[in-house]
């Protein structure tokens, strides 16, 4: 995870520093040289070099990992969104990828957003013979849209519990919140400088102060240092956070002010040094739910019992925060608790 969270920050770091390319470039002699053209893309579109661009990628060996490729997904994908009327072409361009890269291309066409996705699709599957079970997949509607991202609200504690203990809830065909989610909405909105990637990548920040969960703590600052970096280099960017501040709930807005604060007065280190600390104190001291739980025992306000905690994982009861037994003192129920 810690590799994946470093190729993706370092990706976008990458990106926000290097200075704008040309606007007409035909020739690509790097994969950097392609970041830096995508960096610059959405300030003087030029859509008849993304063809080549896309092609140098795969000679680059771009899109071998997937969980790497995302920016460059979310870029393909804006770029036909932005151009219906040349998407045919556009794909026809594409489709001289070696065939192991042809899944960069499906996916792109399906993420775009465009009403005729799936007639695309059709259109070009007995030319990726190697990608037919996806195509049929994506079709199907068994494989996730770019709309359709996991609806990943706030667990209650009773799904803490049973998520601790391996119940899971029904399995959505949904997205999960990801490194590469967020590398493909910022490809996305290289290619459009559209609001929407920048509201799915405003709502992540909501997890920049998790306490339980790793993931998505981890995720959370990753957009929050993000949107600090890319803001400081774009002012257009900056401006689109400013509008969507008033808008913002409770549980988003004060991370947002913040991303604000720290693009303006050019602290996005601070940014990082506090991402860090707040991982690396939530790994050392476990999930907060888990420590509250030892408190309530510490302080005598009640304790969980064994029986209940065994209920709930089961699902044979929905009780809410804290399930307190009468009172009784079961300081062993507690210590097990912590210690798993």
């Amino acid at each position: 995870m810690r590799c994946v969270i470093a190729i993706a920050i370092a990706m976008l770091v990458n990106l926000t520093t290097a200075s704008a390319a040309p606007s007409r470039v035909t020739e690509f002699t790097s994969a950097d040289m392609v970041l830096r053209w995508i960096n610059g893309y959405r300030l003087a579109p030029d859509v008849a070099s993304v063809p080549p661009a896309v092609r140098a990628l795969g000679r680059f060996g771009a899109f071998k990992d997937p969980e790497t490729s995302g920016v460059y997904i979310g870029f393909i994908a804006g770029v036909l969104n932005a151009n219906p009327a040349r998407a045919d072409d556009l794909v026809e361009k594409m489709l001289v990828l070696p065939p192991e890269n042809h899944w960069v291309i499906v996916r792109a066409i399906v993420y775009s957003g465009l009403p005729r996705w799936k007639e695309m699709l059709l259109t070009i599957k007995e030319r990726m013979p190697t990608r037919g079970a996806m195509i049929e997949r994506y079709y199907a509607g068994k494989l996730p849209t770019l709309d359709q991202v996991s609806r990943d609200t706030d667990p209650t504690f009773i799904e803490k519990v049973k998520r601790h203990f391996g119940k899971k809830p029904p399995k959505e065909v949904a997205i999960e919140p990801s490194p590469e989610l967020l590398d493909t909405y910022w490809g996305f909105y290289f290619a459009t400088a559209a609001y929407a990637p920048i509201s799915r990548i405003i709502a992540m920040l909501r997890w920049s102060k998790d306490k339980d969960y790793v993931d998505r703590l981890t995720l959370g600052a990753m957009a929050k240092y993000t949107l600090a970096s890319n803001a400081t280099k774009d002012q257009g960017l900056l401006s689109m956070l400013k509008w969507a501040s008033v808008h913002q709930p409770q549980n988003v807005k004060p991370a947002l002010d913040e991303v604000i604060e720290a693009a303006e007065t050019m602290e996005i280190a601070r940014i990082r040094k506090e991402a860090m600390a707040s991982i690396d104190d939530l790994k050392r001291k476990g999930p907060g739910y888990k420590r509250d739980i030892s408190t309530w025992g510490a302080v005598g306000e009640g304790a969980i019992g064994l029986g209940c905690v065994a209920a709930a994982a089961t699902g044979q009861i929905a009780l809410g925060l804290p399930c307190v037994l009468g009172g009784a003192a079961t300081s062993a129920a507690v210590r097990f608790w912590s210690g798993q």
